[in-house]
């Protein structure tokens, strides 16, 4: 796998476009908008329903299906990351992506967000087969539960220049961008900030509860609002009021431990 040079005229690119919302979300209609504002050429493939938090699971155990919504557009009976693999070797058939774009996710994927999400998954999918991908979220309110409707409109505004910036650098080896952008006005965006991926004080809450019968079950909760404010991390800058751009490299490899590791088994 090589560094991706500048896609040298993005309206002549071929954009694919995924989400882990489903086909039927309404990020992924902003996202497809948005897509052809930029590009002639925007396909879609995204899964039949809700697929959020399976992180890069694959279906094997089963056939998938992929049906046909309407031209550039379809539907798979499966994960983000089936999605993707369809999207490449099937429906772009020959030619592949010059651009991925994984998305807008009703709500935000920061810090460890990261090793969950579907939406990065579809990306990190995309970049294990040689293509820029963009993973793109939009942070929500954080009262469990959406009291108004998403700020669509402040992706529709920061959204096309981001991505003409993105596609206009040497996109480095076996990366992924991970875009995060705040629950604001978009007169109200603070900026864009290139960051680091964060991490919370604390992880993810279970809560115990009782059915009917009196017998117990378990939810996963989301994160608690305590939150490490490391300075130049994702975190800091969606909570500052920044766009959080992050690069992320699907090597996961701790290059730190090698030596001691190497020497302890020398």
């Amino acid at each position: 796998m090589t560094a991706l040079g500048p896609v040298a005229d993005l309206a002549s690119a071929r954009i694919l476009v995924t989400n882990d919302d489903g086909i039927g979300a309404a990020g992924l209609r902003v996202l497809e908008r948005i897509a052809r504002g930029l590009a002639r050429e925007v396909w879609t493939v995204a899964p039949e329903t809700q697929q959020s938090a399976v992180s890069h699971a694959l279906t094997i155990r089963r056939p998938l299906r992929l049906t046909r919504i309407a031209p550039r557009r379809f539907s798979v009976d499966g994960t983000p990351t089936d999605c993707v693999l369809l999207g490449v070797h099937e429906v772009l058939g020959g030619r592949g992506p010059d651009l991925v774009l994984s998305g807008i996710n009703m709500g935000a994927n920061l810090g460890e967000d990261i090793g969950y999400s579907g939406t990065v998954a579809a990306a990190m999918e995309a970049c294990l087969l040689g293509h820029r991908a963009v993973a793109i979220s939009l942070d929500l309110p954080r009262n469990g539960t959406v009291a108004r409707a998403p700020r669509w409109e402040t992706c529709v505004r920061w959204l096309p220049g981001i991505l003409r910036t993105l596609a206009g650098f040497s996109w480095p080896e076996a990366t992924l961008i991970n875009v995060n952008i705040p629950d604001l006005p978009h007169g109200a965006v603070s900026g864009i900030r290139v960051a680091h991926q964060g991490r919370r004080k604390e992880g993810l809450r279970l809560e115990k509860r009782l059915d009917p019968e009196g017998r117990p079950y378990w939810w996963i909760l989301d994160y608690s609002k305590e939150e490490r404010q490391t300075r130049g991390s994702d975190l800091s800058a969606i909570n500052q009021g920044a766009i959080a751009i992050t690069p992320v490299t699907i090597d996961v490899t701790a290059r730190a431990a090698l030596p001691e590791l190497r020497a302890a088994f020398a």
